[in-house]
């Protein structure tokens, strides 16, 4: 059994739809962001870093993972799926999920928080943050042309990559400019495992009632 601690967000949903795809047990506790849950010394003493997500394998005498990309490593080498053994193919899937950590997932944060939050005072960080969003998304365009995925076959770097561009609205970006992108995502979002973790917990940022609590964690993650 996996304990996942978790929040609405992209890097959450990372881990609850490998875990989906993965079909591994998984108890979910969700952390409140806008209440800095995620700082109370409980989380800290299993995440030093203070952000989510954070699992425990209880079957591997509680072995704590934290930082989302790490423990989409560690579960598809727990369980032999979603990177391959290949020695060229396990490195390109990895050069992909380390584009999304340290490229989409950043960048797309930032435009979210400014694009969403301060849009009418700081308009050169929002072009900023925003043209960094685009030029990546067409790194992802030109390489998905006559792809199905990333790499040969459905890896943890679709998962954690697919997690963050489906929210490009979010960051005030128009993906038709990117049509072999624009198609990923959608046929992605056809796998029912893709359906069911982006509900685990339910994606507040798509719920215009809830956006305000979404963007003030979001807020909170990037300024505490």
């Amino acid at each position: 059994m996996i304990e996942l601690y978790t929040a609405a967000t992209p890097n959450g949903h990372k881990v609850s739809i490998a875990l989906e795809e993965l079909d591994l047990p998984y108890d979910m506790h969700v952390l409140s962001l806008s209440n800095n849950e995620q700082k109370q010394p409980w989380y800290l003493a299993l995440n030093p870093n203070g952000r989510i997500p954070t699992i425990v394998d209880r079957a591997n005498d509680n072995f704590t993972v934290f930082e989302s990309g790490a423990i989409l490593i560690y579960l598809a080498e727990k369980t032999g799926q979603l990177l391959s053994s290949d020695p060229k193919e396990h490195s390109r899937t990895l050069q992909w999920l380390m584009f999304q950590m340290g490229g989409i997932g950043p960048m797309m944060g930032q435009a979210n928080v400014w694009y969403r939050y301060w849009n009418e005072t700081y308009q050169p960080a929002i072009d900023r943050y925003q043209n960094e969003v685009k030029r990546l998304f067409g790194v992802l365009d030109g390489h998905l042309k006559g792809r199905q995925f990333l790499t040969n076959e459905l890896s943890i770097a679709d998962i954690a990559n697919w997690a963050w561009v489906r929210i490009y609205d979010w960051s005030g970006i128009d993906i038709k400019p990117f049509p072999h992108l624009q198609q990923w995502v959608e046929r992605l979002d056809e796998r029912p495992a893709f359906q069911r973790g982006i509900n685990q917990p339910a994606a507040e940022y798509e719920q215009e009632d809830k956006a305000t609590s979404f963007v003030k964690g979001a807020r909170n993650m990037l300024t505490k």
